[in-house]
């Protein structure tokens, strides 16, 4: 008789139906995402993983339990950050304008890192996209991230740098045809245990469970953003929901908008557009409201303020004294 692969165990605590189904511990979460890291899954296994975990839906126990094997594994050194800010979703239907709103942050003094992916959902425009547009370097290590925070107050990493084993399960959509936990999980990183941390959210239901975890991971500030396209930017021209974790304290708010009527979307989308808007060579209504509001939601979060009308006054004056040569 075959002896019983080791990680078969996890597969069947997800796969025993509607009555035998349960979450896993925290613990054998963090088991189990430490065997994919380290390649002792077969292909079989992992797929099967995956899509039951999705069928399932992640809790927040086993997101928390993924983070702590990630972060082991990937052993990040004690880089001083003021926000994490992840960026996965990409943008479909507008600019991802909140890139400017993390460099007008880092400008002002704020240490930011970002993370994210590029290329696993077609026809958008990813963060990495418009940080190699405006000539800033794309991390490769550790040490590039400290010597760009050092530089510019500003370091983006791609997921697949961090963490190739991450950043190839996060290439499975197309073959599976679903999202996968990844995509949550990688969120909520947090890789240098930064005080604060922002993300975005497309799906109004997974919302509370980034809080949730959030809080167990010890984060000890945490938005996540229902804005626009899945990212963490706060839509200027309509209210966005906003998830606050605020030292332990779980809270809903709905930001205002900054523009009293709602804003023509553009016809298409360019990297030129938001690099042009960076270095102050045109003028774009929506793209400017946008940043100014995420700056200003931005400032909540790092706890420079309560009260959104003086939040937004505080932000524009940040990007307006932006160092518009930052990504020379």
């Amino acid at each position: 008789m075959t002896q019983e692969h080791p990680f078969a165990g996890f597969i069947r605590i997800l796969g025993k139906g509607k009555k035998g189904t349960r979450d896993l511990t925290r613990e054998e979460a963090a088991d189990a995402m430490q065997m994919i890291l380290q390649g002792k899954v077969e292909p079989e296994q992992l797929g099967a993983f995956l899509m039951l975990m999705r069928v399932k839906e992640e809790s927040a126990g086993e997101l928390t339990g993924f983070a702590d094997a990630v972060r082991e594994t990937i052993q990040a050194p004690p880089l001083a950050v003021d926000l994490d800010w992840a960026t996965y979703a990409g943008k479909r239907r507008r600019h991802p304008w909140y890139v400017l709103s993390a460099l007008a942050l880092a400008s002002s003094g704020e240490r930011v890192f970002m993370h994210g992916s590029q290329g696993h959902t077609a026809e958008r425009l990813y963060a990495q996209q418009v940080v190699e547009a405006l000539g800033l370097p794309v991390a490769e290590s550790w040490d590039d991230v400290s010597d760009q925070l050092d530089q510019h107050s500003f370091a983006y990493m791609p997921l697949e740098a961090m963490s190739p084993v991450l950043g190839r399960l996060m290439t499975l959509k197309p073959i599976l045809g679903l999202r996968s936990p990844v995509h949550t999980l990688s969120r909520m990183l947090n890789p240098l245990h930064a005080r604060c941390a922002i993300d975005g959210v497309f799906h109004p239901p997974y919302g509370p469970k980034h809080q949730q975890t959030a809080m167990l991971l010890g984060t000890p500030r945490n938005l996540t953003l229902k804005g626009d396209g899945g990212e963490a930017e706060a839509r200027p021209d309509s209210e966005s929901h906003a998830l606050w974790m605020l030292e332990g304290e779980l809270s809903e708010q709905q930001w205002p908008r900054l523009v009293p009527r709602r804003l023509v979307r553009d016809e298409e989308m360019t990297l030129e557009a938001v690099v042009q808007l960076w270095r102050g060579e045109i003028e774009h209504e929506y793209g400017t409201a946008a940043v100014i509001s995420t700056i200003a939601i931005s400032l909540k979060l790092l706890g420079r303020g309560d009260d959104p009308a003086l939040l937004f006054i505080e932000a524009e004056k940040i990007w307006q004294a932006r160092n518009h040569s930052l990504s020379s």
